[in-house]
């Protein structure tokens, strides 16, 4: 029986302490209950000590070996940008620790596969962050759709524009990897759309066909700037979504329509927390509250999901099937 599988508590180790760790996930993993924050690496040896030092982390690395191989941590969080999640996963996964590894799953629809197939053949817990699933709005949404408030689901309408990053923005590091084909497989619609993609997974199933085209437009940088893509699902429902990254400022959108036989339930991805359903001449509009940590909800599901209390709320197939659909867009 392999280790993980006698868990009391989760012990965990980041690997990549940067911007997504600070709010977004890193202070959650100390809120979940049976839950603890014990160690994290950075390459830069002085920023892993910083971060650990400001969120009374008991240990540092500036090697992920050593916080792998480290015996009071027992699970992983990978939060590295995509060109290093392969090595990384393996590495854990091989090592017999669980991994909640950061979307997208990695930069190829290939190495995803690869560390999918790694996690079942040496039976490893995986658990792929695509955390929207476990947040209340969405939830609400697949119930809404579940309970056919809006009647027969026929077809999802995206469409996500931004204005182009500046010179000034592209200089910043924070900015430019997003950007870099190298490590983030492609450009902004790799860095945001597999949220998307996989909450209409979510919401859907399984697919039945995928097409997609795509485009730099600006050529402010290597990676394309426009994809546009049709998913048909088995169910029969169709999506289509259209991401510009080199839109005017106003013309900037991130909206979502879920139209059915009876009605349409309408939505933002990144902004906002309401949902609005019209159905039947009557329009509601639902509030939920805002998360100060987006990832704890997915966080507490795969802390339970390890402590075998819960289903897998996001497997390693259903991440690498999010990276299948954007390389059929591109």
């Amino acid at each position: 029986m392999p280790v993980h599988k006698l868990m009391k508590k989760i012990n965990w180790g980041i690997i990549g302490c940067g911007d997504v760790t600070e709010i977004k996930s890193g202070p959650a993993f100390n809120k979940v209950t049976n839950s603890s924050l014990v160690a994290v690496m950075r390459r830069d040896a002085a920023k892993a000590e910083d971060f650990a030092r400001r969120h009374n982390v008991p240990r540092w690395y500036n090697e992920a070996g050593k916080l792998i191989n480290d015996p009071e941590v027992n699970a992983v969080y990978i939060a590295t940008p995509p060109s290093s999640h392969e090595a990384y996963a393996m590495a854990a996964i091989n090592a017999g620790k669980p991994v909640y590894l950061e979307k997208p799953m990695a930069n190829t629809y290939a190495g995803a596969c690869h560390i999918a197939a790694a996690a079942k053949e040496k039976n490893i817990q995986l658990v792929v962050a695509h955390y929207r699933r476990e947040q209340p709005r969405f939830k609400k949404i697949k119930q809404l759709i579940h309970e056919k408030a809006i009647g027969e689901t026929l077809l999802a309408n995206l469409k996500l524009y931004k204005p182009p990053l500046t010179k000034e923005e592209l200089t910043d590091i924070r900015n430019a990897w997003r950007v870099d084909p190298a490590i983030a497989g492609g450009g902004l619609f790799h860095d945001l759309a597999p949220h998307q993609l996989d909450i209409m997974y979510y919401f859907f199933g399984e697919v039945e066909k995928v097409n997609g085209v795509a485009a730099n437009q600006g050529t402010n940088y290597k990676a394309d700037d426009l994809v546009a893509g049709n998913i048909l699902f088995k169910n029969n429902i169709a999506f289509n979504g259209v991401w510009c990254f080199n839109a005017a400022r106003e013309s900037a959108a991130d909206h979502c329509e879920i139209i059915g036989t009876k009605g349409k339930i309408s939505f933002s991805m990144f902004s906002g927390n309401t949902i609005t359903i019209l159905a039947n001449d009557i329009t509601t509009t639902l509030s939920f509250d805002e998360l100060q940590h987006v990832q704890q909800p997915m966080i507490e599901a795969t802390v339970q999901y390890f402590l075998n209390e819960s289903p897998n709320p996001c497997n390693g197939d259903e991440g690498a099937e999010v990276m299948r659909l954007i390389e059929a867009f591109i």
